[in-house]
């Protein structure tokens, strides 16, 4: 499943000869490109919760720059890797190859997490405890090691390396160890919070110790200062239009965490203390602190070469699937959020100048809400279990009507559904057939819109189907499974492996391919646009406005609407 990736070495000697190649630019490039993602930050959200921001987050960006306000991932399975991915290399999963948090590995037998990578072990760190790890797709990897091998593209961090050469400064920060290294790309470096460690870390893929700075900060007690402390409204509940509805039934109650203000993050000690970081603002003040370290520690924007950090921001996406979009939680963390972009603004202002610095934020994707919240309004929703498969009707009759001996489903990795193909093989059955039989049988059920079998995909005849050409742009023929299940609008699986969630994202539908997408700094030029516009234009645009190549499988357009005059 790894796809080798040249040396480092090669990597730079590459890139001096690009720096020395390249004709002058009609503008100089900026010092600094900053790309902030914000994890499920529906496209919707910033406006619907503006009343509580201030001037200095995102209201900055906003006055100063682009906002385009009718963006969209156009692949299916809107995830993290996934839309992290199609930011950072301006092309689809199809092509990138990273089509989901997790898919399943045939040679292997087993699930596969989208960054593992049993050859580059965590750096003086034991990776994730299984005992207190509550995201089931980390939980899932087979292999402590992390590294960008099986991105199979480049990134617009190794453009930046590759154009401007071993001075250029190219680093990724988030929580999350997959919104960190799809950021940061084959070229550059990257840290991200360890829940089991209580600090940031790195893989051995990007170095083999840690500078003194990132010790210092683990060391500062920074972490542990929440101990004790509670996640408390940032205001009186009268202000907020959730304020009357802290306790909504579907929200999640987890033990020593409840479903009401104030959250308490408890004891240090608790082995989920660090966990409850993440589920509320302080994941995102801990990512943007570290991330304001490595400026300062690193000289990042210092000089005329440009350099490239991307602020992958977490917390939004943890409360989200716990407290839902729509609830008081999401509310008062966005507001929150608004003020630590502020912090990271203002921070960039002070070391590198927002003139120096091209900005673009976005989002990897949005989130539906619960069917629970969705009914008091009058809309249709629901939710879909696949322990249900295994005595359906019509699908036993399948295995019996093949002469199976075995289950024919050998897992379910969401969207994904792999079938036996030993079992398959073994009594001579045509898989394609096989496949359009499980399709069918699935669109029959309740919950499920369409059962897309790949056997379709790989001749090509979804193309102008609606969703199905997001379905088509999410296929890879070594990783995807033999069916893709796209639920009904409003439908989704509350229960991965043992974590019930209150909201969930993954699907073609707009609630979860809509993301704001905001440029702004340098020369940008104050704007709104209400055109359609795709992620994969992002990396494709800050390629022709620094002066790079675009990323090697860029299908994106340039946004001209941000390109100096």
């Amino acid at each position: 499943m790894l796809t080798p990736v040249p040396s480092r070495h090669l990597i730079f000697a590459l890139a001096g000869l690009s720096f020395f190649a390249q004709p002058a630019l009609a503008q100089e490039p900026p010092r600094l490109v900053l790309q902030i993602t914000v994890d499920q930050l529906r496209g919707d959200l910033i406006q619907r919760y503006s009343n509580h921001f201030g001037p200095d987050g995102f209201n900055r960006l906003i006055d100063s720059g682009t906002w385009f306000r009718n963006a969209h991932h156009r692949h299916s399975n809107t995830e993290t890797i996934v839309g992290h991915t199609t930011l950072s290399t301006g092309t689809d999963p199809a092509v990138h190859g990273m089509v989901a948090n997790l898919w399943f590995d045939r040679i292997a037998g087993t699930q596969f997490y989208n960054v593992q990578d049993p050859d580059y072990p965590l750096v003086g760190a034991e990776g994730i405890d299984k005992d207190s790890e509550i995201d089931p797709t980390q939980r899932a990897a087979t292999t402590d090691g992390r590294s960008p091998r099986n991105i199979l593209t480049s990134t617009i961090s190794d453009e930046v390396a590759l154009h401007f050469g071993p001075e250029a400064k190219v680093f990724g920060v988030s929580v999350k160890d997959r919104g960190a290294i799809a950021m940061a790309g084959h070229a550059g470096q990257a840290y991200w919070f360890s829940k089991s460690e209580g600090r940031f870390v790195t893989s051995s893929f990007y170095r083999s110790d840690y500078p003194d700075w990132v010790s210092s900060w683990n060391d500062s007690g920074k972490v542990a200062a929440y101990a004790g402390t509670d996640w408390a409204l940032s205001g009186d509940a009268s202000e907020y239009d959730f304020g009357t509805r802290d306790l909504q039934g579907w929200e999640v109650n987890l033990p020593g965490w409840g479903n009401v203000f104030p959250h308490n993050y408890g004891p240090v000690d608790n082995k989920y203390y660090t966990t409850l970081l993440t589920l509320s603002p302080a994941g995102d003040e801990l990512t943007v602190d570290f991330a304001k370290t490595l400026i300062d520690a690193e000289g990042i924007g210092q000089d005329d070469i440009t350099d490239y950090l991307s602020v992958s921001l977490s917390s939004t996406d943890y409360v989200g699937h716990f407290f839902t979009p729509s609830s008081l939680e999401a509310e008062d963390n966005l507001r929150r959020l608004d003020r630590t972009l502020a912090q990271l603004l203002d921070h960039v202002d002070q070391t590198v100048g927002i003139e120096n610095t091209l900005i673009v934020l976005s989002a990897d994707h949005g989130a539906a809400d619960h069917p629970g919240y969705l009914k008091t309004l009058g809309i249709e929703a629901g939710s879909f279990s696949f322990d249900r498969l295994d005595t359906e009707p019509g699908l036993v009759r399948l295995k019996a009507d093949f002469g199976a001996s075995s289950e024919l489903i050998k897992n379910f990795s969401n969207p994904y559904l792999y079938l036996d193909l030993d079992e398959i093989a073994a009594r001579g059955l045509n898989l394609d057939e096989v496949e359009a039989a499980v399709a069918e049988e699935l669109e029959k059920l309740p919950g499920i819109a369409k059962a897309v079998a790949s056997s379709k995909l790989r001749r090509g005849e979804v193309v102008g189907e609606g969703v199905l050409n997001n379905v088509l742009a999410n296929y890879h023929p070594d990783r995807s499974g033999n069916v893709y299940i796209v639920f009904e609008p409003h439908w989704f699986i509350a229960d991965f492996d043992g974590l019930t969630v209150a909201a969930a994202h993954g699907s073609p539908w707009t609630y979860d391919t809509f993301v704001p997408i905001l440029f702004a700094g340098a020369d940008v030029p104050k704007g709104t646009v209400y055109r359609r516009v795709e992620t994969v234009d992002v990396a494709s645009t800050i390629a022709a406005y620094i002066g790079t190549k675009p990323p090697s499988g860029a299908l994106g357009q340039v946004l001209p609407e941000i390109m100096p005059k």
